[in-house]
């Protein structure tokens, strides 16, 4: 007589290296789950030792790391977690990389460059993983890189939601601060029901971060200006526009964007500018040395949550931005 075997339950385990605690534990507390038992060490000569304290067999595992200072050594973290999901027989390893390491390198300038955005996907795949998760990334194109599934999450509707309950959308004109972010300002036009102006600016090919502004196309005089971009480095782009903005007759300014790099002398940069209010989400973390009064601080671990779930139940990732009508999203 055959014995019929009860069907196998899906397991959920949610990993994480060390770059960003407290998102992780933020994300582990929304899916109402714990973080899954890691040991993760350096030993002296700077390489990384990673191992799993409970068993991930058949698992769906989902592995978060921030892609932030020092950068290569939580790659390499996160990739060696991979490897050691694979080897441990993990049934599918999601990759959650809330901001994109090596992102701004998606294309070549000039000869002999690297395309160091692909090298990260490849890099993935062969580690094992199965898909990617992250969040607003430099270029859409960087999905094609990876030879499966990739989740580009938006930061967009909690952005946009703060900036609405703070400002009203009445004074608001949005601003792109280059034309390669029009197609993202767009999209924060349709939210907001706003105006959109353009800066036109030209990096020094010489000197790197370095930013030569030029003009603003579109109306700014009297309006309260939201700068949208997909990140803040150094704050050089983002001051030199708000400059611009007042010398064409700006109310203010707000800047908004979703992942705070803020190397240095971005804090100083900010918070002696004239722009009231930078607005930013907590996919890298913001070291205490780097925080200031005008910044505030969005939590992103729902948003990664939810997308978690999504993916956990072979749900749709896509219908989390449904209230948004489709063409914003872009997918």
């Amino acid at each position: 007589m055959t014995e019929i075997m009860a069907p196998i339950q899906k397991k959920l385990v949610l990993l994480a290296g060390r770059s960003h605690p407290e998102l992780a534990n933020a994300v582990a507390d929304e899916l109402g789950i714990p973080l899954s038992k890691t040991v993760a060490y350096d030993f002296a000569n700077g390489e990384i030792f990673v191992r799993f304290e409970e068993s991930v067999r058949g698992a769906d595992a989902f592995v978060l790391q921030s892609h932030t200072t020092p950068i290569n050594t939580w790659i390499m973290e996160q990739l060696i977690m991979v490897d050691a999901l694979k080897r441990a027989s993990a049934k599918r390893i999601s990759v959650i990389m809330p901001f994109y390491g090596y992102a701004r390198q998606d294309k070549k300038h000039r000869g002999r460059e690297p395309i160091s955005a692909r090298l990260i996907a490849d890099l993935f795949k062969t580690a094992g993983a199965d898909r990617l998760m992250t969040v607003d990334l430099h270029t859409s194109q960087i999905q094609g890189f990876f030879d499966g599934p990739v989740d580009h999450l938006f930061s967009l509707p909690l952005l946009a939601k703060h900036v609405k309950e703070s400002v009203g959308h009445d004074r608001i004109t949005v601003v792109s601060p280059d034309a390669g972010r029009v197609r993202v300002a767009e999209k924060w036009t349709d939210i907001l029901g706003a105006p959109l102006a353009i800066i036109h600016k030209r990096r020094d090919p010489d000197v790197p971060n370095q930013v030569k502004v030029f003009e603003v196309v579109g109306e700014v005089e009297g309006r309260v200006c939201v700068v949208v971009d997909d990140m803040i480095d150094t704050g050089g782009t983002i001051v030199k526009a708000a400059e611009t903005l007042f010398e064409q007759g700006a109310a203010g300014v707000i800047v908004a964007a979703t992942h705070a790099i803020l190397s240095d002398p971005a804090r100083d940069r900010l918070q002696n500018s004239n722009i009231s209010e930078v607005i930013v989400t907590d996919t890298l973390p913001i070291v205490d040395e780097a925080r200031f009064p005008k910044l505030t601080v969005l939590s992103i671990a729902p948003l990664l949550a939810k997308a978690i779930t999504e993916v956990f139940t072979d749900g749709s990732v896509t219908s989390m931005f449904d209230d948004t009508p489709s063409h914003q999203m872009g997918n």
